[in-house]
């Protein structure tokens, strides 16, 4: 009876397109798609819109002629045709711009920028209605301004302990920003703008920037110790 197990085809090891094919989807399975070139990435591509075909050199010769893998995405379908390629590979190649454009979509609504004011204001409209009164929260941003983490701080009484803890978290965020929300605060403005002044000195050498401090009151939606020279 003969072995089943060395009389199975392992496509891994043939020489034609398929052998290939099923190499380079090993390859990205075991180190992962980043590890492809650029040609190797439109290779893959081209698989799913030419069935039994080396798309190697089609590859290759698609960025030589578009001058990037970029310029071959954005090529008008006219000249994908010009160059050879069919429908249904044309059609491949325009999956890649659809699913970068969703995933910064996605990326936007789950991370919002907040970097002017009206951008800040129309997050906090919606934010705040679950605040609590006393209560702190800390805007932690990116350098690019993206909210990482909006975080109610705990109540704590000792500036310096809660100073230590915001930038513990800001660290631990990869924050390189942050914007401090009073909701209807026990202590007058003075009182804040120096709490903030202290808060921004322990920040400073984490190179930290500490934005602004924002109050919120029931008679006022918002207002800004930095815009009121508080800050």
């Amino acid at each position: 009876m003969a072995n089943t197990s060395s009389s199975r085809i392992d496509l891994t090891r043939g020489t034609g397109p398929q052998g290939h094919r099923a190499r380079m989807r090993t390859r990205v399975e075991t180190n992962g798609a980043e590890t492809l070139a650029d040609y190797e990435l439109l290779e893959m591509l081209l698989f799913l819109g030419i069935p039994r075909k080396d798309t190697k050199p089609l590859a290759k010769g698609l960025i030589s002629h578009f001058g990037s893998l970029i310029n071959v995405f954005r090529a008008p379908t006219r000249d994908l045709r010009n160059a050879g390629l069919n429908d249904d590979t044309i059609r491949a190649l325009r999956l890649p711009s659809v699913a970068a454009e969703r995933l910064a979509s996605a990326e936007h609504r789950e991370r919002p920028v907040l970097g002017n004011w009206p951008q800040l204001t129309e997050y906090l409209e919606t934010a705040l209605k679950s605040a609590v009164a006393g209560q702190l929260r800390i805007l932690y941003l990116d350098n690019r301004n993206r909210l990482l983490a909006d975080e109610a701080t705990p109540p704590e009484e000792d500036i310096t302990f809660l100073n230590r803890a915001i930038a513990i978290r800001a660290l631990a965020l990869h924050a390189t920003a942050i914007i401090g929300v009073h909701v209807q605060p026990a202590l007058r403005a003075p009182a804040l703008s120096t709490a903030a002044r202290t808060l921004e000195n322990a920040l400073r050498p984490l190179s930290i920037v500490l934005h602004d401090v924002l109050i919120s009151t029931k008679t006022t939606t918002l207002s800004s110790l930095r815009q009121e020279g508080l800050l």
